[in-house]
């Protein structure tokens, strides 16, 4: 077997995230504007809805990757999925940002149902999609070259809606938000079945669990609570995610409650009035570029210092460069974007790390316990990464309703000082606590190594080849 895969297989695997993170983008940015600016439900009925589904999530991610792990196809046991389930998350992606002529009450079930039913579908496409990065290749620094163009796209896709949906929504709707919104998701949607059906058909799945390992849901779920390396970042992940989607919840409220309309200076751009929108998507967007350019170094920096040593480095940065944010008063808006850039070219290489590390421990295991169960591993991880975002997402909206906010209208001091909170200390010492936990990850690349080659060579013994194509 050839230790490298071609380039155009990790392009082909790309696709995936650039579908997908047209999605999640969204419902880290703008999920909790959409609900209390343009759909109209009070932010403490939102905040409730993302816990609930995130509780119905502690059920069906870690089943998917159960099922994804016991599926048998000539086409694999993860890629099928980017197939079959194409279609019905753009429908039901369309419905979720359609806005209901309902009454309150039926407005509120109309959000429940949808909101539950898309994060489902993107549990049964994403799974298995994020698990088919355990299984394209049994070397542990090539997954880490497959994350890092994996999270190319990802943040490529974030330029998209950082840059594109806010425009789209007002172009489209003419005044009508709601109509905006739904028109943008049907071409998102497009956008979306193509890139999944690419990255369906460019990849291969490589590695299969050994053939002596006979299927055991009870086993699975017990091995995979006791890989120590797995629940470390398992926590790391809860943590780091918060620290994420806390600031991510609020920041189009920070742009118009906050900071407002500016009249800024731009080079080659004419003087004239940025609002709130222009302001907040070009926020969005450099910090999406940034990242991605991060993205292209972490591999490299990664191999030099090890993935752990290479996490914490650029964490640390990341975490002041969020904090800061509770000093920065609106006028300084040069001082916003550059510690936006900062925190971003730092803070989005961190999902590249997050990635390739529960990839490694899933080699842990099978080194360990002789049993791999790939979709597992990744769809509890999965699940620990929504269950961030909503806990994330109900704090934010939980502390909006407590300090009075009110929609589309000014507000308090009390309701501006918690916007602020929001946007800086409470994700950064989220942070910090996340950096406390991965420091006791043991996986070192050495160590990743020793277990490769000792894997190699058990399933030469047994007999078990890797398809090379």
């Amino acid at each position: 077997m050839t230790k490298y895969l071609k380039f155009r297989e990790k392009f082909a695997y790309g696709f995936g995230d650039l579908a997908s993170v047209l999605y999640w983008q969204t419902f880290m940015l703008y999920f909790t504007y959409f609900y209390t600016d343009v759909f109209l439900i009070p932010a403490g009925v939102a905040a409730t809805m993302f816990l609930v589904s995130r509780i119905w999530d502690g059920v069906n991610d870690p089943l998917m990757g159960i099922i994804a792990d016991r599926t048998q196809t000539r086409w694999g046991k993860f890629r099928p999925y980017l197939l079959w389930m194409c279609v019905p998350f753009a429908i039901v992606g369309v419905l979720t940002f359609t806005v209901p002529n309902f009454g309150m009450t039926g407005k509120v079930i109309w959000a429940y149902a949808t909101f539950i039913l898309i994060m489902m579908l993107y549990t049964a496409i994403n799974i298995p999609y994020t698990a088919l990065l355990g299984v394209i290749s049994p070397d542990s620094d090539e997954r880490t070259s497959v994350s890092s163009v994996k999270f190319l796209f990802a943040f490529t896709a974030g330029i998209i809606v950082s840059a594109t949906l806010l425009p789209m929504v007002k172009a489209l709707g003419k005044g009508n938000a709601a109509r905006g919104w739904q028109s943008t998701f049907i071409i998102y949607g497009i956008m979306a079945v193509i890139f999944f059906l690419i990255a369906f058909k460019g990849t291969r799945e490589r590695v299969q669990p050994p053939k002596s390992q006979k299927s055991s849901v009870k086993k699975d779920l017990q091995e995979l609570v006791t890989n120590s390396p797995w629940v470390i970042m398992l926590l790391t992940t809860i943590t780091f995610i918060l620290f994420v989607a806390i600031k991510s919840s609020v920041t189009v409220h920070y742009f118009k409650y906050i900071i407002g309309t500016r009249e800024i200076s731009v080079p080659f751009i004419q003087n004239r009035t940025w609002d709130f929108e222009a302001l907040a998507s070009a926020f969005n967007t450099i910090g999406q570029i940034s990242s991605f350019l991060g993205v292209l170094l972490v591999s490299w920096f990664a191999k030099k210092v090890g993935k752990k040593t290479a996490f914490i480095i650029i964490f640390i940065m990341a975490i002041f460069s969020t904090g800061i944010y509770f000093f920065l008063p609106p006028e300084k808006l040069g001082l916003i974007f550059f510690f936006q850039i900062t925190g971003s070219m730092t803070g989005g290489p961190l999902s590249v790390l997050i990635w390739a590390m529960y990839a490694d421990t899933a080699d842990y295991a099978e080194w360990k316990n002789r049993r791999r169960a790939t979709g597992l591993v990744f769809s509890a991880s999965t699940m620990s990464q929504k269950f961030g975002w909503a806990v994330g997402a109900f704090v934010a909206l939980g502390l909006m309703s407590q300090v009075g906010f009110a929609p589309n209208q000014a507000q308090s001091p009390q309701s501006l000082r918690g916007l602020l909170l929001l946007f800086s200390l409470i994700p950064a010492a989220f942070g910090i606590i996340s950096l406390l936990i991965v420091s006791f990850y043991p996986l070192s690349n050495q160590r990743m190594a020793v277990i490769g080659n000792e894997l190699k060579e058990r399933r030469a013994e047994n007999g078990e080849e890797i398809a090379t194509a």
